[in-house]
């Protein structure tokens, strides 16, 4: 069977969309007349199709954490694949949803795997979701993984949340100022320094090098908008190279303040990773491997691919990430307790959430130290602004007097 994807008017003239399988189109339009639709548009949904349509964004990440508990519900409770996959799209209220959903049936349908089905969504099932998805497929504890999953899935979204919620007032406030200062220079310096100007006095230099600037501002400001689009449009091409894109990981995880952030989310999302593909029976060379994949940052990615060949070779886990140097001594510590307890899950588990809470804990300080440090910097470019119009009016004063 196939999917396809149709546009009908009901009984009550309304139009209504959605995806539904079938062999033919012919067949596809008799189920439609069937329900009481009157179908107006039937279309075979492709792999190539797909990635046009409108749901090209993907589902969002609150909806796949649903979706993901609900399937774990559903496989718990002994329903196939195939009845899973249609309950979730008879109980899904958005349509891009069913539309998402019905095209992955059609793929297992058709013989593929879950994990291979969801590759043709790559925009709504992230490379980390896939590769777990695959780890509980191999190690036939697919409901288990994906109940983990799910619960992995809700806590990443609520530390998304919180980490938006903080952000946004300091980035208001960078927008709020960069807007006051430029509009200070481009249109307020001009018209004030104009009575200078023709009072032909010797202005101070702050004066004069705010007068250069806001003239500097007011001749360049679309050059220097398109030069800031190129570069960004540069750097974006140059980082889809892996080579440059390595290096650019490198770099970050060195930087002072960032690096310490970017190790943090990879070290719980790898922990995180390894607990329920372990937990899920995984053996740990495959769940090794879905751990690396799941790892944004390339340089630490590749020290896991470089661990699992230790392992491979009869080290222990801890000694092989130990030999890396890419991972903090908790986790090391941890997975190495773990090994010796037979207790590797629930360790690894610890080792995520003390490495979330840390994260946590950065990110409280880092936006702590930012908020008032951009307060200071704004209010003394505006200070700088307040006395360049000022002092040759104070110097005019003193020279009337």
């Amino acid at each position: 069977m196939e999917a396809f994807q149709y546009e009908a008017l009901d009984p009550d003239g309304r139009t209504v969309s959605g995806v539904l399988q079938a062999d033919t189109p012919r067949q596809a339009r008799a189920q439609l007349r069937a329900q009481g639709l009157l179908p107006s548009q039937v279309s075979g949904v492709g792999a190539r199709e797909r990635a046009r349509l409108p749901w090209a964004k993907g589902i969002s990440a609150a909806e796949l954490s649903l979706l993901t508990r609900q399937l774990a519900t559903l496989l718990t409770a002994g329903l196939t694949m195939e009845q899973s996959l249609t309950a979730l799209i008879e109980e899904a209220a958005d349509a891009k949803t069913r539309e998402v959903l019905g095209g992955v049936k059609t793929e297992v349908i058709a013989g593929l795997s879950l994990a291979g089905a969801l590759a043709s969504y790559d925009k709504s099932f992230p490379d980390f979701y896939r590769a777990l998805v695959h780890g509980g497929e191999e190690s036939g504890a697919l409901a288990i993984v994906l109940q983990h999953l799910a619960d992995y899935l809700d806590a990443r979204q609520a530390l998304k949340q919180k980490t938006s919620l903080a952000l946004l007032y300091p980035v208001l406030v960078t927008l709020v100022a960069i807007t006051i200062v430029t509009g200070l220079l481009v249109y307020v310096v001009p018209q004030v320094v104009q009575v200078f100007a023709q009072s032909r006095q010797n202005l101070p230099w702050l004066t004069r090098g705010l007068i250069a600037l806001s003239d500097f501002l007011r001749a360049t400001w679309p050059y220097i908008v398109a030069t800031l689009i190129l570069i960004a449009t540069a750097a974006r091409m140059a980082l889809r190279r892996e080579t440059l894109r390595r290096r650019w990981h490198a770099l970050l995880l060195a930087a002072p303040a960032i690096g310490p952030l970017v190790r943090g989310v990879n070290t719980s999302r790898f922990a995180s990773t390894l607990a329920i593909l372990v937990g899920g029976g995984v053996p740990l060379l495959s769940a090794l491997g879905s751990g690396a994949r799941v790892m944004s940052n390339l340089k630490m990615r590749s020290a896991v691919e470089g661990a699992i060949e230790r392992v491979r070779e009869g080290t222990s886990l801890a000694r092989a990430l130990a030999a890396t140097r890419a991972f903090p001594p908790l986790l090391i510590h941890l997975v190495a307790s773990g090994e010796l307890s037979g207790k590797l899950e629930q360790m690894l588990e610890r080792a995520a959430q003390l490495e979330t809470q840390a994260l946590e804990r950065r990110l409280a300080v880092f936006l702590t130290l930012l908020e008032p440090v951009m307060i200071l910097v704004m209010g003394g470019v505006v200070l700088l602004i307040v006395l360049a119009i000022l002092l040759p009016i104070i110097e005019i004063n003193q020279l009337v007097r």
